[in-house]
This record gives structure tokens, C-alpha cells and sequence, in this order.
């Protein structure tokens, strides 16, 4: 019989928690108990466990390594040589709770760590010289391990010289700007060497820091790291959270707190923005996007900023909340390189941003129904709460009610929600029949079916999606594009998370731990997977688009892909469906929209960005030449000044509300307000222009709009 204490289930988006590894002075009776009851709990409840042999030992032993130093500044060669002893034992440690690995890396890396503080400061002591050509390597993934401590303090030179160029750029380029908009309070116009001199104190004053937290990080926040490390070998989605780390997950779903609402995470010794919260001030403002990275962060009337290198999630976090009203200051990276200081004025989320919404799109004489849903969202604590599927339903009989040619449905970076929800809003476009399967570990897959016989919109449909779309929202573009009901446009491919979590409660799973060893924590635990109507899984592949536009990150990898130990697409047998008949042929509506994208200016420019995003992923290194990194940034920001010019552009579409909205707004100043700025976006979106020529081909080469089998 199981030990199942079920605490939640979600159709979770793909959120990165990096949680922070809160210190609970854990024993080593309790460590091992925690090892056992993890060990217990995947291989009963993990939809599909690894074998605990030498290759999961391995990959165990690389992954913590590298989590522990990514940009390798501290271990030596012969370190990790001294270490390799343990590299196909880890499993024998977890399938009989040691931690003997686990306490040897600490001891040889806090070793480290006291090496690094005692030499690094005097590399700080003299002006770096800028006018070499030196090149340093930012992926530490395609650094090696220094051999001696020789090469271990010339990486550390590299390190600290390219920190303060960047810092130096940064103070010169303010400076610019205060000589130009003649700013009162600069006093003194600095030279160079005057501004590389207050670079290298700031430098110096953030590893202080660094280090600092170093040494206060206790082995109990490591060891919920190692724990964490064993998960993620399984996928990446299951983690560890000790007690403490429960309870700041559920105050964070409770979506109650005040900040820029965004969900970060830990990678590679940056905080990374995973996803953005629909209708919080970070989304709202529009210049924050998924995968850039907040370098540093300040309040409004600080003089100076946080570094958040290096700084653990719970850290980061403490400087980016604050309460509605306040204004923090982000210094962030963008996916295309360039660096901006944002300025959010922090708030709680509002919720109506989240619920869909319609307007009618006046295109070439025809008549399209847009629909923007940016979560499929369901209030399942509240039988009077809105739930996205009826919603839903009354946008597309709003649309009906217009005589609308076709409808386009907005998926773009909706990271998922309610499976419930996702199968009745399927439902209002076919008759009856399968929507997704769920298979757990064990047994046939479960099928979801719309059994309403009510097909509310039978004409033209497109699903618009993005790199960001996942879970909830590849389900329903899989069973529109199964069902050959409508066409998806978008990125090369959805997301990809096609798999379920549940949170499983430790002390279940280990009922021989002490009662000085409970609570053993949380279990989030993918333990079952999504897959299409046709037999393939949404996991790693996503969703593959009919119709591709060219995207920012078209060429490099994004989304599940980009894990350390994604879980690979598997497929199942199909289950029965009848697909309606195409009135309309893909592949003639692929070519007219290439043909449109090559006198695109837009779409033309995002191609060459693509493809230098792609350039600069695979070489990933960067000048420590002054000049050349001067230049380098300016042809970055003319870049990116060049298509910010072409967003502005309005395209040839009219936007209105439906009858029903209007009515509905009547006086309503803050509606109508929020309606225009609405229609101002979609009419400078060259995606949704795009869109909208293609659901025009749709019309123009099928006899009639009805699209009933």
C-alpha cells in the first residue's frame, strides 16, 4: 500500500523556484533520513525513476559540482581529481543514506573559498590595464578546472578586470548622460582612470560581499542544495523543500505578496527571470522579459546597487519585494546582451490583467475575433470565482454576435494552468472527443474528452504561441492542430514542460525517522505526463508551429530543452478522434507568409538578431579591451534602437470592442482607458498583423467559412 499524502496538484507552468535553501541546523541522523525518504518517495512515486547506478552517481557528481562552482573560481583540478573516488559511489550513499561525498566536497570547497579570500583583494590593488587584447570565457560550462593555484589567481584576475570594465562603461555612461542633460549634481567631471578607480572599490565592496555570504552559508543550506542536485538528475521539475521552503512556496502561490511579480530563479550564479506574473507591475511595464537576468538591484533614492551575482533566490528576493507604492531599481541583462536600468513601482498583482479578453480586428474587409487569454486561470477555492473556460465561452459568443470571418486565439507566453479548464475550452471548437492523456507511471493513460456536443465556433481558427507557451497551453494547441480545427503560428515550438507535479510529504516516506529528525520536509514530484491525442508527449518537443515566425530566440535553445536533465518525448499509442476536413492547405499558407516576411522590416531585422543571439551563444566569450567593448555595446543598443523604431510602427488593422464590451464599459473611464492602451499594442504587433493575413488565406482559399467535418 502506498504512503501517499497528496498536499497539491497543478498543471504547473514552468516555473524555476531555486529555492533558498533555508538553514534548519540538520543533523546528520536527519540528513540521512532525508536521503532515505527521497529515495523512498521517487522510486514509488516518480512517474518514471532512474536507475540508482554509476551513471546517476556521475551525473549527480557533475551537476553538484557545477552548482557549487559554476564559473569554476575555486576548485582546482586536482580537486575534483581527489574527489573522482566518489563519482560512481553517490548511488551506494543514497541507496544506504551517507554523506560521505557530500561532506568531502564541503570541506575542499570552504577550503577553497578561504584560499580565494586571501589573494584576491591584492589583484584590486592597482589600476587594471585596458588596451590588450585579452578575451575572457563567460560560460562556465566551456571552462576547465585551473591545475594550481597560479592559473586559480589568473582566473580571478580575468574575473575582477572584466567586472570592473563593465563598471567602469556603466559610470562613464552615466556620467554622459548628466553632461548632457547638464545635471546640477554632478560636481566634478571624472577622467578614466578616476572612474576605473571608484569601479575597482565597487568591485571590491561586491565580493566583500560575496564572500561574505559565503561564509555565513551553512552546511545545512548546502546540504538542501546536494539534495535538490539528486532531483534535478531525475528532471527538473522535482525538488527538495525543507519545511521552511514549503511555506515561502505556498505564500508565493497564494500570489498575495507585493513586488514586480516575477518568479526567479537561480542559474549558473545569476537570478534569472523565469516568467513573469500576468497583470503584476514587471508584466504591466513590458520592458522585463522570461530569460533576462537581474544583474543588480536597488531602491529608488539609493546611490547605489545590490550585486546579485552570486546572491541565492531568497537573498535576491529580499532586495527586489517591497511594499505597493515603492520603487525598485533593476539593473538587468537582456537576452540579446544589452544592459538597462529599470525602474518598477512595486504592487500587487491585479487580476482582472488575467482574465480573457476580446476585440474584433478590422482586416482587408474582413472581420477577425481576437482573444487574448494569458493563463488559463480557475479559483478552485471559491465556487463564485472565475474560472477561464466559461469566460472563454462568452468572448467567442460575444465574437458570434459579430459576424466575425475567424478567430484568432493569443497564447503567446500563457505558461498554463487548469487541465480542466484547457479541455472544456477545447470543447467550444469541436464536438465531442479526446482532448489530452495523462498516463501516471503505471497503468493506461487517463483520456480527458469534451463530451458537450455543442461546437460553439465552427469557422476559421488560429492559435497564436511563443517560446513561452507551455503546459495548459500546448494541450490546447496540440488538440487544435490534432484535430486539424485551426492552425498554429508562432515560434518554431512551444515551451515543451509536458509533465504533471505533485508535493508529497517526507515523513510518509521515512516512518523509522526519529521525532527529532521530523518534519524531513517536501517532495515536488513530477509524477505524471501530458501527451497529445496522437500519441506524442508536449514533453521537450513542445509544439511545433504550422506557420513559423521569426523570434528572438529562434535559433538557440529555450524552454525544457535548455534544463540539465530534461525528460526525454516519449510516445504512446493514439486514441481515437476524427479530424475535420482542411479546407485549406498548409502549405500554401507557409508560402504566401514567407513571401510577406521577406518585405518585412521587422521580421527581417529579428531574423539577424536570431541569428547573432545564436553567434554569441555558441562563442559566449567577451574583450577585456575597453575600446572594443565600447564598441560592441554601442552596436548592440543601435540594434536594439532599430527595432524598438520598428515596434512603433502601426499596421493596417482597426480595432474595436464588441457590442457586448462596450455596453458593458458604458462610463467606465478605467476600462476604456485600459481597452485603448490595449488596441494601441496589438495594432503596433507585426505577430498579430501577421496572423491576421494568414487567417485572411484561410477565408480566401476554402468555399465557405463553416469547417464542420
Amino acid at each position: 500500500m502506498k504512503k501517499v499524502k497528496l498536499i497539491w496538484l497543478s498543471l504547473l507552468a514552468p516555473m524555476a523556484f531555486g529555492f533558498g535553501y533555508a538553514s534548519q541546523q540538520v543533523s546528520p541522523a536527519k540528513q540521512k533520513a532525508i536521503i532515505a525518504a527521497v529515495n523512498e518517495c521517487v522510486k514509488e512515486e516518480h512517474f518514471q525513476p532512474k536507475a540508482m547506478d554509476d551513471n546517476f552517481s556521475g551525473d549527480v557528481f557533475n551537476l553538484f559540482l557545477q552548482r557549487l562552482d559554476y564559473n569554476k573560481k575555486f576548485f582546482l583540478q586536482s580537486d575534483i581529481d581527489e574527489l573522482k573516488k566518489y563519482k560512481s559511489k553517490i548511488d551506494d550513499e543514497i541507496n544506504n543514506p551517507s554523506t560521505e561525498f557530500f561532506d568531502a566536497t564541503m570541506n575542499i570547497f570552504k577550503q577553497r573559498v578561504k584560499d580565494v579570500e586571501q589573494f584576491y583583494k591584492a589583484e584590486m590593488d592597482k589600476p587594471f590595464e585596458f588596451s590588450a587584447n585579452e578575451e575572457i570565457v563567460l560560460d562556465g560550462k566551456k571552462l576547465v578546472y585551473p591545475k594550481n593555484m597560479d592559473d586559480l589567481k589568473e582566473a580571478w584576475r580575468k574575473a575582477l578586470k572584466y567586472q570592473v570594465m563593465t563598471r567602469v562603461f556603466e559610470l562613464k555612461e552615466t556620467q554622459d548622460k548628466q553632461i548632457e542633460k547638464k545635471d546640477t549634481s554632478l560636481k566634478k567631471v571624472k577622467t578614466f582612470g578616476e572612474l576605473e578607480e571608484d569601479a575597482r572599490k565597487k568591485v571590491l565592496k561586491n565580493n566583500e560581499d560575496v564572500f561574505t555570504r559565503l561564509n555565513k552559508t551553512e552546511d545545512d543550506d548546502y546540504f538542501s542544495l546536494y539534495v535538490n542536485t539528486i532531483c534535478s538528475v531525475l528532471d527538473p521539475h522535482t525538488d527538495f523543500l525543507p519545511p521552511k521552503d514549503k511555506e515561502n512556496f505556498d505564500i508565493r502561490m497564494s500570489g498575495r505578496l507585493e513586488g514586480i511579480g516575477a518568479t526567479l530563479q537561480e542559474k549558473d550564479g545569476f537570478i534569472k527571470i523565469a516568467s513573469l506574473v500576468v497583470g503584476g507591475p514587471a508584466w504591466k511595464q513590458g520592458k522585463m522579459k522570461a530569460e533576462d537576468l537581474i544583474l543588480k538591484a536597488a531602491e529608488k533614492d539609493d546611490k547605489e546597487f545590490f550585486s546579485l551575482e552570486d546572491v541565492r533566490v531568497d537573498e535576491a528576493v529580499k532586495h527586489i519585494r517591497g511594499k505597493k507604492g515603492t520603487v525598485v531599481r533593476l539593473y538587468v541583462k537582456h537576452a540579446d546582451g544589452n544592459t538597462e536600468e529599470i525602474d518598477i513601482t512595486r504592487d500587487v498583482v491585479v487580476m482582472d490583467e488575467t482574465y480573457a479578453k476580446s476585440s474584433v480586428i478590422e482586416f482587408k474587409g474582413k472581420r477577425f475575433g481576437f482573444i487574448d487569454l494569458p493563463e488559463f486561470y480557475a479559483d478552485f477555492n471559491n465556487p463564485n470565482g472565475r474560472f477561464c473556460a466559461p469566460d472563454m465561452r462568452k468572448e467567442v459568443m460575444k465574437l458570434k454576435a459579430e459576424n466575425v470571418d475567424g478567430i484568432v486565439i493569443d497564447l503567446r507566453n500563457n505558461t498554463g494552468g487548469s487541465l480542466r479548464d484547457v479541455v472544456d475550452i477545447a470543447g467550444l471548437f469541436i464536438k465531442t472527443g479526446p482532448v489530452v492523456q495523462v498516463k501516471s507511471r503505471e497503468g493506461q493513460p487517463q483520456i480527458y474528452n469534451d463530451h458537450d456536443p455543442d461546437m460553439v465556433y465552427d469557422g476559421p481558427l488560429a492559435i497564436m504561441i511563443n517560446e513561452f507557451s507551455a503546459s495548459a497551453s500546448e494541450i490546447l494547441a496540440a488538440a487544435i492542430q490534432d484535430y486539424h480545427r485551426g492552425v498554429i503560428i508562432g515560434s518554431p515550438a512551444s515551451f515543451g514542460k509536458g509533465s504533471v507535479q505533485r508535493f508529497y510529504d517526507l515523513d510518509m516516506y521515512n516512518l523509522s525517522a526519529s521525532a527529532d529528525a521530523r518534519p524531513l520536509g517536501t517532495l515536488k514530484m513530477t509524477n505524471q505526463k501530458f501527451y497529445r491525442i496522437n500519441g506524442g508527449a508536449t514533453q521537450l518537443k513542445g509544439v511545433s508551429s504550422d506557420i513559423v515566425l521569426p523570434d528572438n530566440l529562434e535559433y538557440i535553445d529555450y524552454g525544457e530543452k535548455k534544463e540539465d536533465f530534461p525528460m526525454k518525448w516519449t510516445q504512446i499509442p493514439a486514441t481515437t478522434y476524427q479530424a475535420f476536413t482542411d479546407n485549406y492547405k498548409v502549405s500554401e499558407l507557409k508560402k504566401s507568409s514567407s513571401e510577406r516576411l521577406k518585405n518585412n522590416e521587422y521580421f527581417a531585422a529579428i531574423e539577424k538578431n536570431a541569428q547573432r543571439l545564436k553567434k554569441q551563444q555558441d562563442d559566449n566569450k567577451s574583450t577585456l579591451n575597453y575600446e572594443k567593448y565600447v564598441q560592441e555595446q554601442k552596436e548592440n543598443r543601435d540594434r536594439s534602437k532599430k527595432l524598438e523604431e520598428l515596434t512603433k510602427t502601426e499596421y493596417a488593422v482597426t480595432l474595436n470592442s464588441t457590442l457586448a464590451d462596450k455596453n458593458e464599459m458604458a462610463a467606465d473611464t478605467n476600462k476604456i482607458n485600459k481597452t485603448k492602451t490595449w488596441f494601441k499594442a496589438l495594432k503596433k504587433d507585426p505577430y498579430v498583423f501577421e496572423t491576421s493575413n494568414v487567417l485572411y488565406d484561410m477565408i480566401a482559399t476554402q468555399p465557405t467559412s463553416n469547417m464542420k467535418k
